[in-house]
């Protein structure tokens, strides 16, 4: 898994080959917060770091540190598949939205 968690902001970890680290970004925010570390325990005191100077600059500025979301998406897919998901839905006896919760919510789950 390449997620890290810290007082409830996630962050996603990849490997900079070129600079032989790791580097993260904090997800869900109102801007932009990275940070690097060569092992999970430098990683995480960064993370710690990094985030704790993005939630300054965000009180000092007046500016809410987590993205805002309404709980809505458009989902583009193939007439096939909406077809598919419409009869399913149906054959379960639930909505088209309840049935793509339901999966979304496996997903995630699975994700870790």
């Amino acid at each position: 898994m390449n997620k890290m968690t810290l007082e409830g902001y996630h962050a996603r970890i990849e490997y900079d080959a070129e600079l032989d680290t790791f580097r993260g970004e904090i997800l869900g925010l109102n801007g932009g917060a990275d940070f690097y570390g060569r092992n999970p325990k430098e990683l995480r005191s960064e993370f710690r770091k990094s985030l704790r100077t993005f939630l300054e600059v965000c009180s000092e500025k007046g500016i809410e540190p987590r993205r805002h979301y309404s709980g809505k998406f458009n989902l583009r897919i193939s007439p096939d598949l909406h077809e598919q998901l419409a009869i399913t839905a149906q054959v379960k006896g639930t909505s088209v939205n309840k049935l793509a919760q339901e999966a979304l919510k496996k997903e995630i789950a699975n994700a870790g």
